[in-house]
């Protein structure tokens, strides 16, 4: 569904609205399907391949593809990924001063053994079809605050941990705002520096790794009392990813 003369592009100078004009005329001629998806879309996936129209048309194309296949109802139902939900490790509550919805992952509430790659990758896609559900109009990314409390060798993944960024990186580009690395463990740098060879440029700046005494003063710079969780010294609980929130 294209936007009338590209003017729901906001923060899109007249080269990138050219931009995305080529890539939807190119993808809707290989793929009918795209002219349902509107110009924000076609614009992060342009913007996740610096826009070359030619890489972003083949990365989209590809998402079109994988959709069909990995979401064929259109979406992840709760019995699909009974596993993942009964860990009770992700979260999501509240907005940043920005208005991107905000989601907490648990990590030290994952663990390899227990895990099923097939599954895990649904819950990925559920946990991101909910997050962009909750954005407000003109937003487009939501911030994750990533809390390794506890991680050890047992939670260490690194093979789900590169299907998630795959994902990620992937399917829903340019989605993640900024992710905040907190209460990390020492042990935690020796996957992190496997992890960050397959982080593409514009993912690599949105990770901050924070430090324990800056906690809550780092998070208030984007994120208001009344939005953070109790747990960080806000006001707000967490509410588990699959239930309804405000």
């Amino acid at each position: 569904m294209e936007l009338e003369d590209n003017q729901q592009l906001p923060g899109s100078d007249a080269v990138e609205k050219k931009k995305v004009a080529s890539l939807r005329a190119l993808v809707e001629r290989q793929d009918p399907a795209a002219k349902e998806v509107d110009d924000l879309m076609l614009r992060r996936f342009l913007r996740a391949r610096n826009l070359d129209v030619e890489k972003a048309s083949a990365l989209f194309l590809n998402y079109l593809e994988w959709r069909c296949t990995a979401v064929p109802n259109g979406f992840i139902s709760e019995t699909e990924i009974k596993n993942e939900l009964s860990h009770k490790e992700v979260f999501t509550q509240g907005f940043d001063k920005l208005g991107r919805p905000i989601v907490v992952y648990h990590a030290a509430k994952h663990f390899c053994s227990n895990r099923e790659m097939d599954e895990l990758k649904r819950f990925v896609v559920y946990i991101l079809d909910k997050l962009c559900a909750r954005m407000p109009t003109g937003q487009e990314k939501f911030t994750c605050i990533s809390d390794l409390n506890g991680w050890g060798y047992a939670n260490c993944d690194i093979r789900g941990y590169l299907a998630c960024l795959d994902i990620l990186q992937n399917r829903y580009p340019e989605r993640l705002g900024k992710a905040y690395l907190i209460h990390v463990p020492y042990i935690f740098m020796k996957a992190w520096k496997i992890i960050y060879q397959f982080l593409d440029k514009n993912t690599k700046e949105k990770f901050i790794f924070v430090e324990n005494k800056d906690l809550k003063a780092t998070l208030l710079e984007d994120i208001d009392e009344s939005q953070l969780p109790e747990m960080y010294g806000g006001k707000m609980p967490l509410v588990p990813v699959e239930e309804p929130t405000v």
